[in-house]
């Protein structure tokens, strides 16, 4: 069972690009359970509108294109009319994996998975980074993957996408802290989601194919990679930026 700490996050607002399924629905919940406002912003608006509903009078919902430059600033113009500041952006979306060689892979299918991925996260700090130092400075977490570290087969605009994710944070780290504005990545390995339902047929089969690539042995459930992007979000991590933070099982380390 995950626990919380129960006011960690207490009087923040935090947008979540990517929250209507998965991994940003879990960090939806997560941040409303210590205590966080929460805007779930995701291009799948009734998801995203069913969720914030499920969570309560600390969430709201809109619809954003993280690679639409309008919809990316009408999400964070969103965030502060609803509640005045903003303290937390979370990059969550990420568009489905082509398996393809380079070889292979059509261009529009590279541009849509680096758009997604690594442009939106680029549009979205755009506009959030500034917001987040009027409001005497917070936290972007960007989620990236083991695949920005290590390598996968057929899986180039994912693996680039999620590694030029992982250095943006970094170079925004080193922009932003004359802001207060501490800027991480977080890199799961296989995790519980419906996007591995796109190759597996359950989740028990998902984790008796993927487990074993983990040092400890299974794949993550979305709730523990939630419980790291608290961790990031909060005052706890004050003194982290410029990090990627591997939450993996060990795959990396094999």
């Amino acid at each position: 069972m995950t626990t919380t700490t129960a006011t960690r996050l207490e009087g923040s607002v935090i947008l979540i690009a990517g929250a209507a399924s998965g991994i940003g629905a879990a960090i939806a919940r997560r941040c409303i359970a210590e205590g966080a406002r929460v805007v779930c912003a995701d291009f799948d608006l009734d998801p995203a509108t069913e969720l914030a509903r499920a969570l309560g009078p600390s969430a709201a919902a809109c619809q954003c294109d993280v690679t639409n430059i309008d919809s990316a600033k009408s999400a964070v113009d969103f965030a502060e009319k609803k509640y005045g500041r903003l303290d937390g952006l979370v990059h969550n979306a990420a568009a489905p994996s082509t398996s393809a060689t380079v070889v292979d892979l059509d261009e529009s299918a590279w541009r849509h998975e680096i758009d997604v991925g690594l442009t939106g996260a680029f549009l979205m700090s755009k506009f959030a980074v500034p917001l987040i130092a009027a409001s005497g400075g917070g936290s972007v977490v960007f989620i990236g993957s083991q695949f920005g570290r290590v390598a996968t087969t057929r899986a180039v605009a994912y693996c680039a996408a999620k590694a030029g994710l992982i250095h943006l944070a970094k170079a925004m780290a080193v922009d932003h802290a004359p802001d207060k504005v501490r800027v991480n990545s977080l890199s799961p390995g296989a995790v519980a989601t419906t996007r591995l339902l796109r190759r597996w047929p359950d989740f028990d089969a998902a984790n008796a194919g993927l487990g074993p690539a983990h040092l400890l042995g299974r794949i993550a459930d979305p709730d523990e990679i939630a419980a790291a992007a608290a961790f990031l979000l909060s005052t706890d991590a004050s003194f982290v930026t410029g990090s990627d933070m591997l939450v993996d099982g060990g795959y990396a380390t094999r």
